[in-house]
């Protein structure tokens, strides 16, 4: 009788469960940095199906060794070819102009800084990704700091003037030409290849991003002036397969993500720039492995005057007239009131 009972409260602890998972098609970000090797890889092949009590497990690649280029990933979103996907908002400003807004460089000093920012535009980046897109925003995760790799000496912003300098989105490449250098647009992979040949002087990007990809082996000064912002990657879902869940499902997969991606991604970034400044310039302990040697220029009070100085009366005015006065409103409303920015004063 107490094997008949046994199997008995197993097979009924087996209807009460889920009849069978959910398996999602997930496209990550980038494949060689540690926002996809760290923390996307571990949540969506490992983490999801205990986090989410069996509903949801996920087939897991990235957009580069899908050989997709990262400004087209919403649009395959939207249009049903995976399930979620996941790449940096400015790379898609070309379609929705009004996400620049996400990610304006210069005003976040601090991840906490740049997390406050990020919390104060969700509910705008919500709209947008569902407007443009056709998505639902499931998290939203950060790279580190935007700073400035060179190849040959500077000292100083002035000294970007003249040089060839591959932005990492369309502010920073607006901001780039009011200083007198030429924006030029290179995927991030190409980067330490025309870094090496002479096709561009300097580039823009994470300082993590730019150790693990190597950036240091082609060039020899880091400006830690955060011209590019913190490049976050929003993760959406194709709207039409989210409205298909149930509502306790969409409840579970968002909790999931903001509370075991999302979050993770952002704790791991205080003191992080410190510690990425250490690998790319030895000074202090490089937590990642070996140090590079590049010389540090870090930003003096007149840079940090001319950057802000350009930012308000240039960089945001332009963006204004590509996104709209209702999506600037928007953005005065909410991340304009966290920094204490007004476009159109």
């Amino acid at each position: 009788m107490k094997r008949i009972v046994l199997i008995f409260a197993a097979g009924t602890a087996l209807l009460s469960g889920p009849a069978f998972a959910e398996e999602l098609a997930v496209v990550g970000s980038w494949s060689n940095l540690p926002l996809y090797q760290d923390f996307e890889t571990p949540f969506w092949t490992e983490k999801l199906p205990e986090l989410t009590g069996d509903e949801f497990t996920a087939q897991l690649t990235s957009f580069d060794q899908m050989g997709v280029a990262g400004e087209d990933v919403y649009r395959m979103l939207g249009d049903g070819v995976f399930d979620i996907g996941a790449t940096v908002a400015d790379y898609t400003v070309g379609d929705a102009p009004e996400l620049e807004g996400l990610d304006v460089p210069l005003l976040a000093a601090t991840a906490a800084d740049a997390r406050k920012m990020v919390e104060a535009a969700r509910p705008m980046v919500d709209d947008i990704m569902r407007e443009r897109f056709g998505a639902q925003v499931l998290g939203i995760a950060p790279y580190p700091p935007q700073v400035v790799f060179c190849k040959g000496e500077v000292a100083s912003l002035a000294d970007l003037k003249g040089k060839k300098v591959r932005g990492s989105g369309r502010m920073t490449t607006k901001f780039l030409e009011a200083l007198g250098a030429e924006g030029i647009n290179i995927d991030f992979s190409e980067v330490p290849g025309s870094l090496e040949r002479g096709v561009i002087d300097c580039a823009v990007t994470g300082a993590g991003s730019g150790y693990s990809a190597g950036w240091w082996e082609v060039s020899d000064h880091l400006m830690t002036l955060p011209l590019g912002g913190w490049d976050p990657v929003v993760i959406a879902m194709n709207g039409d397969r989210f409205d298909a869940l149930s509502p306790e499902q969409q409840e579970i997969l968002t909790k999931a993500v903001t509370k075991n991606l999302e979050a993770p991604a952002w704790d791991a970034l205080e003191g992080g720039l410190t510690d990425d400044i250490a690998c790319l310039t030895g000074n202090g302990d490089c937590p990642e492995g070996e140090a590079a040697s590049m010389t540090l220029v870090e930003p003096s009070d007149a840079d940090t005057e001319t950057a802000r100085k350009i930012l308000t009366e240039e960089v945001l005015p332009d963006w204004a007239t590509r996104a709209g006065d209702d999506w600037v409103g928007r953005w005065n409303e909410s991340v304009g009131q966290s920094v204490g920015i007004t476009i159109g004063e």
